[in-house]
């Protein structure tokens, strides 16, 4: 790998897909996934210690999630990515996307609260108070809120790709470490308070999770269609492939924009139908609550709705 005009350049052969996936790690991405699982793991088994229950089905999108997260950034798709434009924008759509959501519903945050130890006196800040006071903090408010959540994540296509931001985060591997962080935290703030699995300082209502799920996506479809319409390459740091790769800059740029054009339908399908299970579930525990009410009351509305007929019975001979 040598640094030459813009960015950095690499004589890869022509990408195949099982070329791809060959393992080539990423230091940082590595530790964090797997540190990140390692926590998970841990608040798990504490869970079971204690004979509370967990979801295998939150544990699995959880490892499935980050498993996600190694396959873009320690394979070869993360070389790739630094000199195919399509390639990266697998990386970006997969990153930010489907990675946060299979994530967060793996619900971590919940999983946290359950499992960190309280402080030993009343008044102290243990760990999971300090967690607390993190998730109600001011900071927490502003970040997960519709207004900083959406702009930022239209931002992170629009102001980066056709900036000199882009290109000087590709000029070097940290920086290309940092822009794939900024695509996962972003994701994950966005999908966060829409997802609602976990607690948070936004809990929207069902119908307006979706209207804020809607808002986001045309933009990645508008982001997708701008690189397939372009008559020329936009981002520098793709302008010039190397030979060795045998691709046109144009056409992988496309190739690139069509990614993101179809990616965008992908996860909302897929926050939808988790929205709408919520929905059900939450209709249901509120029909279940309210036959408990019933039960315990006599079940009274019905009694007085049944005398409430009969007054009008009786009114009417």
């Amino acid at each position: 790998m040598d640094h030459s005009g813009h960015g950095m350049t690499m004589d890869l052969p022509p990408f195949t897909l099982g070329r791809g996936l060959v393992w080539s790690p990423d230091p940082f991405f590595l530790i964090a996934c797997l540190l990140g699982l390692g926590l998970y793991g841990w608040g798990v088994v504490r869970l079971a210690r204690r004979g509370d229950a967990w979801s295998w089905g939150r544990t699995a999108s959880f490892f499935i999630g980050v498993l996600t997260v190694l396959l873009v950034t320690c394979t070869r798709l993360n070389d790739y990515g630094m000199v195919m434009f399509s390639v990266h924008m697998v990386q970006h759509m997969v990153i930010s996307m489907l990675s946060p959501i299979l994530i967060l519903l793996g619900a971590p945050i919940t999983l946290a609260l359950r499992a960190l130890p309280v402080a030993a006196k009343r008044g102290d800040k243990g760990p999971r108070e300090l967690l607390l006071m993190f998730l109600h903090s001011r900071y927490m408010r502003v970040v997960t809120h519709p207004a900083f959540t959406i702009p930022m994540f239209i931002a992170s296509l629009y102001a980066l790709y056709f900036s000199p931001i882009f290109d000087f985060l590709m000029g070097s591997t940290t920086g290309h470490v940092v822009m794939m962080c900024h695509f996962l935290a972003v994701g994950l703030v966005f999908f966060w308070p829409i997802m609602g699995v976990d607690p948070g300082p936004h809990r929207p209502g069902y119908l307006m999770r979706m209207l804020e799920l809607f808002a986001g996506m045309p933009f990645h479809a508008f982001f997708g269609i701008a690189l397939m319409m372009a008559s020329q390459p936009m981002v520098e740091s793709y302008k010039n492939p190397s030979a060795s790769l045998g691709i046109d800059a144009l056409a992988d740029q496309t190739a690139a924009g069509g990614i993101a054009w179809a990616f965008s339908e992908i996860p909302s399908v897929l926050v939808l139908l988790a929205l709408l299970f919520q929905w059900y579930g939450s209709e249901q525990r509120q029909a279940k609550r309210q036959d408990r009410a019933a039960d315990r009351d006599g079940d009274k509305e019905l009694e007085a709705y049944n005398a409430y007929l009969a007054s009008l019975n009786a009114r009417g001979r």
